[in-house]
């Protein structure tokens, strides 16, 4: 049986998931939140290699700023995806503000940017606002690619 990795967004704790469970929830094995919730976590400085490195699904991550017309415009599609995408894909939020280290190390230059990583590392990524089905269409092109 497949096994794995999925970081709970509560407790940063890594849990180990038979891929064959993974659609029907799961809780954390250390605080008993719910795996997925259906809406993007927030990554800081902190807690974002340990959710890209560990992580054996899929992570996109919207690099945005609250200052950002874009990024306030593509925020409640970025929810929408959430609940679409997982549990076969985490999306994550990077306040570029408050985790400048972060934009800095990924070179952002332009938000929003739309990163996807797997197996801890960027696999593709895209600068603006994107419409839902946009969204879903280049994530799910990119994220479920066979990387061989």
């Amino acid at each position: 049986m497949d096994v794995l990795n999925v970081v709970c967004s509560n407790c940063n704790s890594v849990n180990r998931v038979p891929a064959a469970k993974l659609g029907s929830g799961g809780k954390c094995g250390r605080c008993h939140a719910r795996l997925f919730a259906g809406k993007p976590i927030a990554l800081d400085e902190e807690n974002f290699s340990r959710h890209i490195e560990r992580s054996d699904i899929p992570v996109l991550v919207d690099f945005w700023a609250a200052w950002c017309g874009p990024c306030q415009v593509m925020a409640p599609v970025f929810e929408q995806a959430a609940r679409e995408l997982e549990p076969n894909v985490r999306l994550a939020k990077v306040d570029t503000e408050a985790a400048q280290g972060l934009a800095l190390k990924f070179g952002i230059r332009s938000i929003p940017s739309l990163l996807v990583f797997k197996g801890g590392r960027e696999v593709a990524r895209i600068a603006g606002a994107l419409g839902l089905s946009d969204l879903l269409q280049w994530t799910r092109q990119h994220a479920f690619f066979n990387s061989g």
